[in-house]
């Protein structure tokens, strides 16, 4: 291994913060790091895509163009720059037509964009082919990653009602054991997605494991079979949820990947991505240079540990930092120094037991979280998991994060045995949580599926790697046939005039437009806050000054709310009103669409559960509501 050397693509102020913290770092945070970042020498740094155009204007009231805009600045082309795109989703939860993905392209590229990092949750090839192509077209570096998942696990057979007799076990015909289902997810499957997407034009290829399910024998047989099989670099994509992480790095490494994604340590480790520190033992003790500026990384750690205690809101382990840690000047306990030569050694013996026990054994030593074997066992992205805590407790539903979690593999086999990334896990995610509540409450599973998962079983996000059954199909979509998406009926979203501050359009320009193109809903808040804080400028610059008078204290008036005495249309879930189809007086149908709401980031429509009249909304657009609370008042 002389004179092999090993890039790394930081995932620090992007998957790292989504992975452990929901995505929540603001750009207070970021700005005190990026002058940091600058002499680190990372070959590419993930800054922009996955969750963040979402999140940071969801929950942090900011723009993703400017996130992007002062990263690319800041860093002056040091390291590129990368985001994540979930192919024909985009940074979305639905399907888009190429027009919407150009725009979003070429306005990335525009301010300052390097690389994407191109997949598609079912690793449906037809949905990235395009993205890949227009990439390249628009001068940035087209990197294609296969989602890395597994085979679901094999249900025990059941038990007979009666056992045999005697005579009939002596005699009788022998009972015939099922054969094993085919396996999907093999070598050559992910192997020939490779292959596919490197004759698309892909640059880099990843191997994307997003809920960190690559076991080390497993990499140690894949990630020959892919350095063999393509001649574009390989970067490997983990997270440490279920245990696995580091020593499937080490292996990676050992089995000549090229990139290396990696995290720094206070953001490291857990359901992130292995901590770039213990890569660097490792490295040294291998003889493979980490292409990475160890100083500078140690000047961004020593930042990174205040800028987590300010997340202690979203952070699982708030109360349980790792030990603090620099390769550079401390030295390692002997009897630990040895675990890291007793991981490498069981690495080239293929001895995963072994290695597996010295990574824990290394990993515990410095404080990072054990093995989560509820994760392990749902088989979830580490990201899927820290939302899903912090959307339940958002919700009050915290209580009901076991009984989803147990749930996502039968979703999921339902769902045509789709890989979990976003958007398919969200969409899994939340319809467990869904089905959670339906038990919960003595209902039938799937008496309220999101439009997303009925848009996904149905066949609009794409072809599933395992068909969907029909029934199910039918009991879902409506229909029992799989129907694509139908790029002809999009609908471009309307840029509304906003009468009530000044006639200014809602979208002030290109990149706010393709914002609610991309996220329609959560875009539409956040523009009319921006245009409305520019009409109270300029009101407040035209309005003549006037001597202040003392504040007179009216007396405060009580009305009270009119009862509710009729029956009435409830949130099953709690969430936020996306629009209202009814209004007072309409005569209603059992099964009629009465409102849409969201819920746990996916859409859902709200029917009408009987025949009758509309007496009171008792909700508006856009406000929050309760699971359970009451939205519509029948006569």
């Amino acid at each position: 291994m002389a004179n092999r050397k090993l890039k790394i693509r930081d995932l620090t102020l992007r998957d790292g913060q989504q992975s452990l913290f929901a995505t929540r770092m603001p750009q207070a945070c970021i700005d005190r790091l990026l002058p940091l970042y600058e002499g680190a020498n990372f070959y590419i740094m993930e800054v922009w895509g996955g969750a963040v155009p979402d999140s940071v204007m969801r929950y942090l009231d900011e723009s993703p163009w400017e996130r992007l805009r002062i990263c690319s600045k800041a860093m002056k082309g040091h390291s590129l720059l990368s985001a994540l795109s979930r192919g024909r989703n985009l940074f979305g939860y639905v399907p888009y037509p190429d027009s919407v993905l150009e725009g979003f392209y070429k306005e990335a590229i525009k301010n300052g964009l390097n690389v994407m990092r191109i997949f598609d949750a079912l690793n449906d090839l037809d949905n990235v082919k395009e993205s890949i192509r227009m990439i390249n077209e628009l001068g940035g570096i087209a990197d294609g990653a296969v989602c890395y998942t597994v085979d679901p696990k094999e249900e025990a057979p059941a038990e007979p009602a009666e056992k045999p007799g005697f005579f009939a076990r002596l005699f009788g015909k022998k009972a015939e054991v099922p054969a094993a289902p085919e396996k999907i997810f093999t070598d050559e499957y992910f192997v020939s997605k490779a292959k596919a997407m490197e004759e698309f034009g892909a640059k880099i290829i990843t191997l994307k494991d997003m809920a960190g399910l690559v076991n080390p024998a497993r990499i140690a047989s894949l990630m020959p079979k892919l350095k063999a099989a393509v001649n574009v670099p390989v970067d490997f994509h983990t997270h440490c949820t279920p245990g696995y992480g580091l020593a499937s790095s080490l292996v990676a490494i050992i089995n000549g990947v090229d990139i290396l994604d990696t995290n720094i340590w206070w953001f490291g480790e857990g359901s992130a991505a292995p901590a770039i520190e213990l890569i660097y033992i490792f490295c040294q003790k291998l003889g493979i240079e980490l292409e990475a500026n160890m100083e500078a990384v140690g000047k961004i750690r020593n930042e990174l540990y205040d800028v987590r205690k300010q997340l202690a809101a979203f952070d699982l382990n708030k109360d349980h930092f790792p030990k603090a840690f620099d390769p550079l000047a401390d030295k390692l306990p002997a009897e630990i120094d040895a675990l890291f030569d007793r991981a490498i050694a069981a690495a080239k013996a293929n001895d995963e037991e072994s290695l597996l026990a010295a990574c824990h054994a290394i990993e515990d030593y410095f404080g990072f979280p054990k093995p989560n074997l509820l994760v392990k066992d749902a088989e979830v992205p580490g990201g899927m998991y820290s939302n899903m805590v912090a959307q339940l407790k958002a919700l009050g539903a915290s209580d009901l994060l076991d009984d989803a979690m147990r749930l996502i593999p039968k979703v999921r086999r339902d769902a045509g045995l789709v890989p979990l990334v976003t958007p398919t896990s969200q969409i899994v995610g939340s319809q467990a949580v869904s089905v959670a509540l339906d038990r919960k409450k003595g209902n039938p599973d799937y008496s309220n599926p999101s439009n997303q998962f009925i848009s996904l079983v149905k066949g609009e996000y794409g072809h599933t790697p395992v068909a969907v059954d029909p029934a199910f199909r039918e009991k879902i979509a409506g229909t029992p046939v799989e129907t694509p998406y139908d790029v002809t009926k999009y609908k471009k979203p309307e840029n509304p005039v906003l009468e009530d501050m000044g006639g200014v359009k809602l979208a002030s320009n290109q990149e706010e437009y393709l914002l609610l193109e991309l996220l329609p809903t959560v875009a539409n808040g956040f523009l009319r806050k921006r245009r409305a804080e520019e009409w109270e400028k300029t009101q407040a610059a035209a309005a003549p000054k006037v001597e202040e008078k003392p504040a007179v204290e009216a007396e405060p008036v009580t009305v009270e709310a009119e009862p509710v005495t009729g029956p009435t249309l409830n949130a099953p879930m709690g969430g936020r009103i996306v629009e209202i189809k009814v209004k007072p007086g309409d005569k209603i149908k059992f099964g009629q669409t009465m409102l849409v709401y969201e819920a746990m980031k996916m859409e859902n429509d709200l029917s009408s559960e009987i025949d009758g009249t509309v007496k009171r909304i008792l909700v508006a657009p856009d406000q929050v509501v309760a699971t359970d609370q009451a939205l519509i008042e029948y006569e």
